[in-house]
């Protein structure tokens, strides 16, 4: 398994995930820890671009700090 970590203006740390023998590709974001422990779900998705993904994933972590502040 290959692991690529990007640096994301206002996350703490995006990493991509990619296993060619299994077929996987993930996205894993963490947005802000702050306010508590990071936590998520996951979310399969036929996305059209690797690009609409890695959207999804920064938009939907923004989320989850805000729903699991503690």
């Amino acid at each position: 398994m290959i692991f690529e970590t990007l640096d994301t203006t206002g996350h703490e740390e995006v990493v991509f995930c990619h296993n060619k023998d299994a077929g996987l590709k993930a996205i894993i974001a963490i947005h802000n820890t702050v306010l508590g422990p990071s936590l998520g779900g996951l979310r399969m998705w036929p996305y059209k671009s690797e690009q609409e993904a890695i959207n999804d994933v920064l938009r939907l972590s923004r989320g989850m700090t805000y729903k699991n502040a503690v």
